[in-house]
């Protein structure tokens, strides 16, 4: 099963509310969300690497969430819509901002070449959580707690004060479980950095 069939399948089986068909029929026709890179030189910096990492958070997060300490001492128990929500919405944010480009390079050899690259340019700046959020509830209703993770996905690696997002995070546990969801599928499984 590909990457886009798998997500398509999460959405459909787990996403009800009103407005999800029409959300899913812009990720899919009208907008670049299932080829479009994940970054621009980091995790997921490939054609399909937004979808790919979208569901790695998923799974991370799905995973996370069933742990015994997290449900028995943290008592974090959240729907699986909830849970898909914000993992597989989490960066709608880069639609429309990759541009394939080129590069020049060294070879092994001390010789320039071009290579394929990507570009960020975002039509919309209108920041990174908050348009993920605002480009979701432009579809469906989110919950203030799954607003709330998805704004605050990125955690402490952002550009926020840290003192906001702390009392973020604490607030909104959901919103600290997408960060360690998000952290340890960019890091572990996409090696960022490499």
């Amino acid at each position: 099963m590909s990457a886009k069939e798998e997500f398509i399948e999460i959405f459909k089986q787990t996403i009800t509310r009103p407005g999800a068909d029409a959300l899913l029929d812009y990720l899919e026709n009208k907008s670049d969300f299932f080829t479009a890179p994940a970054s621009a030189r980091y995790h997921g910096a490939y054609a399909g690497g937004l979808c790919e990492h979208s569901l790695n958070v998923y799974h991370c997060l799905v995973d996370y969430l069933a742990r015994p300490r997290v449900q028995e001492l943290y008592g974090l128990e959240y729907t699986e819509e909830s849970i898909a929500i914000v993992a597989l919405l989490h960066d709608l944010c880069k639609i429309g901002c990759y541009k394939l480009g080129s590069r020049n390079v060294k070879d092994a050899d001390g010789k320039w070449q071009s290579v394929p690259t990507y570009t960020f340019d975002d039509p919309l700046p209108y920041g990174h959580g908050e348009k993920s959020v605002y480009i979701a509830n432009g579809f469906i209703r989110l919950s203030r707690e799954e607003a709330m993770a998805i704004r605050w996905h990125m955690g402490f690696s952002g550009t926020e004060d840290n003192r906001t997002v702390g009392q973020a995070l604490q607030q909104y546990p959901l919103a600290f479980a997408l960060a360690t969801a998000d952290m340890e599928a960019s890091y572990f499984l996409e090696n960022e950095g490499d």
